[in-house]
């Protein structure tokens, strides 16, 4: 607990639990080996103990995957099948190391999101991945993305993304998961996961496709994030990442 006069706790980012409020990802095996197209099942048990087969969507999909090597390498987000008896199907490339996975879900018992985070292990030869140094420019497959604004702890910022391909802005990016872009932002150590949130969807006033994509999100603490911008362009979708330094808070 916390005494007298003490700085309030920051708020704990999201993914840090296998378990929350009663709801469980429940890995079908914690170990595999390297490889790729690995297939991964796993459920999502509620308060009973049950296996929940009933989800609201959220950003067009019942449920989403994230999973990246605990080193930041790696990452992936996919969108598993769901079967009658709660276990939900994928494939995942997998290298060797320790890895998180992320299940972002809203049970349609509560309407509550969450996101719960459990590791698996992947044997092989392990080739350490050093972090990318921090940079505002990601090049992916001929395009690049710039990141505007900064990550500021214990506050909620505004962050743009601009798309551009051969120097020329692309004002035509396709709708992916209900914005023009998805955001992941994950904390380097903990691995913790924040909420993003996109400013403005498709047909709003104002959104257009292209260049810039907009979101909000909080940093919890400082420290070294590391970002994944999915973007839709062409019928493709490609993954700009970059890393990012938060300062301590300035004090009062």
């Amino acid at each position: 607990h916390t005494g007298d006069g003490d700085a309030a706790a920051e708020e704990l980012p999201a993914g840090l639990l296998v378990s929350e409020a009663g709801y469980t990802l429940d890995l079908a095996e914690d170990a595999l080996t390297a490889g790729t197209a690995a297939p991964v099942s796993f459920r999502i048990l509620g308060p009973d103990g049950a296996p929940v087969t009933a989800f609201a969507v959220e950003h067009e999909e019942d449920l989403h995957l994230v999973a990246v090597r605990r080193d930041l390498d790696g990452f992936q987000h996919v969108h598993p099948t769901l079967g009658a008896d709660g276990v939900w199907t994928t494939t995942l490339d997998l290298t060797a190391g320790a890895w998180r996975l992320f299940a972002d879900f809203v049970p349609s018992a509560d309407g509550e999101n969450r996101i719960l985070g459990a590791d698996l292990a992947v044997a092989g030869s392990l080739e350490p991945a050093p972090l990318p140094a921090p940079t505002a420019t990601a090049e992916v497959d001929g395009y690049t993305v710039v990141l505007t604004g900064e990550l500021e702890a214990g506050t909620e910022t505004e962050l743009q993304l601009s798309v551009s391909r051969d120097g020329v802005p692309v004002t035509d990016l396709q709708p992916y998961l209900g914005a023009y872009g998805h955001l992941v932002v994950l904390r380097a150590g903990d691995l913790g996961y924040l909420h993003v949130h996109p400013l403005g969807e498709p047909g709003d006033p104002g959104v257009a496709p292209g260049p810039h994509v907009e979101f909000a999100t909080t940093a919890p603490s400082a420290g070294t994030y590391r970002l994944f911008l999915d973007f839709r362009h062409g019928d493709t979708v490609r993954t700009a990442a970059f890393t990012v330094t938060v300062p301590e808070e300035a004090g009062p």
